[in-house]
């Protein structure tokens, strides 16, 4: 009797959940979250290349957002932001309970991947909220601060050095996806030149997003190795590790040009992603 029970509830989430992606109202302020999201890669990728060239600026979300809320009615700005970015979370929600697979393993594993997306969407959401509102977050110190509360408990340098390099892997994942074009998927793109210059663009992308995230997992992982939380950090203290390397500023600024590529690709995806 339960498990009729439970088939219908479930029945029931699947059926709200197709209504509520099938409104057009909700799908146009998702699909915004795409041009919020491309904003601030792009402002990441020009405050990257102003690092790359000897400038000063934070080259990571919060220093994107607090070049927002410098602009005239940037606060209004921020807060249209959050609330498109935190519309696309919900709807990578609903895609993971949409989610059709073959086997119940690569059901929960497509499940997991939307909801991750969605936590990064809401994550961005909530600083671009609390910049409109006067806060002035702090990402490197932040990651400093929980890797030092994950340092000093047993097992603690193994349990970093693993999220360094799951970080790591992630950022690879996105090397691989840019470069097998995997994305291509989920967009209906236009057919000939115009096609091919979203695809290029994507690609250039996502190998140089993939790389920052490479540079932040190697932080993570040499900070385990020290056992020393100073030495973590998020994308403004790795690339500001990559400047003081040999050609690091030029790779800094590969990376900054590629950051602003991706941000383009989001902004792009808001009219052919497929949702």
């Amino acid at each position: 009797m339960s498990t009729g029970a439970d088939s219908g509830a479930r029945a029931e989430v699947r059926h709200a959940a197709h209504r509520a992606e099938a409104n057009p109202v909700f799908e146009t302020i998702a699909r915004a979250g795409f041009v919020a999201d491309g904003i601030v890669h792009v402002l990441i990728g020009v405050l990257a290349v102003v690092v790359a060239f000897g400038g000063d600026g934070e080259t990571d979300q919060s220093g994107a957002l607090l070049t927002i809320a410098g602009a005239p009615l940037g606060f209004v700005v921020l807060w249209l932001a959050a609330l498109a970015l935190t519309a696309l979370g919900v709807w990578q929600l609903l895609d993971g309970i949409l989610v059709r697979r073959e086997s119940a393993a690569q059901k929960w594993g497509a499940r997991l991947i939307e909801w991750a997306k969605a936590a990064v969407f809401f994550a961005l959401a909530l600083v671009a909220a609390a910049v409109a509102v006067g806060a002035r977050p702090d990402p490197d110190g932040s990651v400093q601060d929980a890797s030092r509360g994950v340092l000093f408990v047993p097992g603690g340098p193994i349990v970093l050095g693993l999220i360094g390099v799951a970080v790591g892997a992630g950022g690879v994942g996105f090397a691989v996806v840019g470069i097998r074009r995997r994305f291509v998927r989920l967009l209906s793109l236009p057919s000939g030149r115009a096609g091919a210059v979203v695809t290029g663009i994507a690609v250039f992308g996502y190998i140089a997003k993939g790389l920052a995230l490479v540079t932040v997992g190697v932080l993570l992982v040499v900070a385990a190795v020290k056992v020393d939380p100073e030495d973590a950090g998020g994308l403004d203290a790795a690339l500001d590790g990559l400047i003081a390397l040999p050609l690091g500023p030029a790779v800094c600024g590969a990376i900054g040009g590629g950051l602003i590529a991706y941000g383009v690709y989001l902004v792009l995806s808001a009219r052919y992603r497929r949702l």
